[in-house]
C-alpha cells in the first residue's frame, strides 16, 4: 500500500491552530501544520520548551500562557499525557472562541469522550489517537514526518457537527495521515491489545533478562536485535504509560489475560515436548505475521 502524500488543498478548513503540549507528539503535529494553516501557536509549561519550539521552526507563536494561547484559535489540539488532558478539559472551554474544534491526541478515548461531552455548547468537540510515536519522548525527538503514513482514529461525540468533524478529517489528512472513524469504547479495547498490553509485555521481558543478567552479566554481551526489538516498547515514558494504562486498566487486564492463556498453551506444548502440535501452531501465527505485513 503506497504511502499518503500530505494533502495540499487550498482550503484546509482551519487557519490558526493552537497545540496544547509541546512533546514528542504535539511538536511533530505543530511542525507538520505549520505552513498548512496561516498560524500554528505553542503552549507549554516550560519557558525552555517554548523558546525550542520557537527555535527549531515548529510554531509561528508560542507561550506559557493557556489562555493566551489559545485565543481565537478555530483549532485547538490537547497533546498532553491522558490524565493532563481530562485536566485541561474540565478548565479550557470558557478560554475558546465560539465554533473552536477542540481535539485531542490521548492514548485512550472513552474518559476523555465522557469528559468532552460536558464542554460547553459553543465548543466543538472530537476526540483522537494518531497511531504514531517513538519510545523517546520530549521535543527533542519531534519531527514533521512522525505521522505521515499512520492510521488517525477519530472519536466523534453524538454532539460533534458534521463541519467540525470535516474539518477534524482535514487535520488529520494534513499531516499525511488517514481518519478512521471508530467509537471510544470499541477503539479502547482495541488498542490495549495491540498497544497497551505489548508494553506490559515487553517490561515483563525485560524484567525477566535483569533477573538472569544478574546472575550472569555475559547475558547483556548476548543480547542482540531480536531482544532490541521485541523489548522496545519497554523504553516507552513510563509517565505517558501509566496515564494509559489507568484510564484502560480494563480492556489492558482482558488482554493480558488473553496473552498469558496464549503464552500457558505454547508452554504446556513445550513441557510436553509435543512437536507435532508446537510446529503448527507456531507455523500458523508465523504465517499470519506475514501475511498482515504483506499489505503494508
Amino acid at each position: 500500500m503506497s504511502e499518503p502524500t500530505i494533502d495540499t488543498g487550498d482550503d484546509p478548513g482551519f487557519e490558526r491552530v493552537a497545540i496544547v503540549g509541546l512533546g514528542l507528539m504535539g511538536g511533530s503535529l505543530a511542525a507538520a501544520l505549520r505552513g498548512r494553516c496561516r498560524t500554528v501557536i505553542g503552549v507549554a509549561r516550560r519557558p525552555a520548551t517554548v523558546e525550542e519550539a520557537l527555535a527549531r521552526g515548529f510554531v509561528d507563536e508560542a507561550t506559557c500562557d493557556l489562555a493566551l494561547g489559545v485565543r481565537d484559535a478555530d483549532v485547538v489540539i490537547l497533546a498532553t499525557p491522558v490524565r493532563v488532558i481530562l485536566r485541561l478539559l474540565s478548565e479550557i472551554g470558557p478560554l475558546l472562541a465560539p465554533g473552536c474544534l477542540l481535539m485531542d491526541i490521548g492514548s485512550t478515548k472513552t474518559q476523555i469522550v465522557a469528559a468532552m461531552a460536558d464542554l460547553p455548547p459553543h465548543v466543538e468537540p472530537l476526540g483522537g489517537h494518531p497511531m504514531c510515536g517513538k519510545e523517546r519522548a520530549g521535543l527533542a525527538a519531534a519531527e514533521a514526518t512522525l505521522y505521515r503514513g499512520a492510521t488517525f482514529v477519530l472519536t466523534p461525540l453524538p454532539r460533534t457537527s458534521h463541519p467540525a468533524l470535516a474539518r477534524g478529517k482535514s487535520v488529520v489528512r494534513s499531516v499525511g495521515a488517514r481518519p478512521l472513524l471508530l467509537d471510544a469504547a470499541r477503539h479502547d479495547r482495541l488498542v490495549a491489545t495491540i498497544s497497551h498490553m505489548p508494553y506490559l509485555v515487553a517490561c515483563a521481558l525485560v524484567a525477566t533478562a535483569m533477573g538472569e543478567g544478574a546472575e550472569d552479566p555475559s547475558l547483556w554481551q548476548l543480547a542482540a536485535g531480536g531482544f532490541r526489538d521485541t523489548s522496545r516498547l519497554a523504553a516507552s515514558d513510563p509517565t505517558m504509560m501509566l496515564d494509559i494504562l489507568l484510564t484502560n486498566h480494563k480492556a489492558v487486564l482482558r488482554s493480558v489475560e488473553s496473552f498469558q492463556a496464549n503464552l500457558a498453551n505454547l508452554a504446556a506444548m513445550l513441557r510436553q515436548m509435543d512437536e507435532g502440535n508446537l510446529r503448527r501452531t507456531l507455523e500458523a501465527y508465523a504465517e499470519r505475521r506475514r501475511e498482515l505485513w504483506m499489505t503494508r
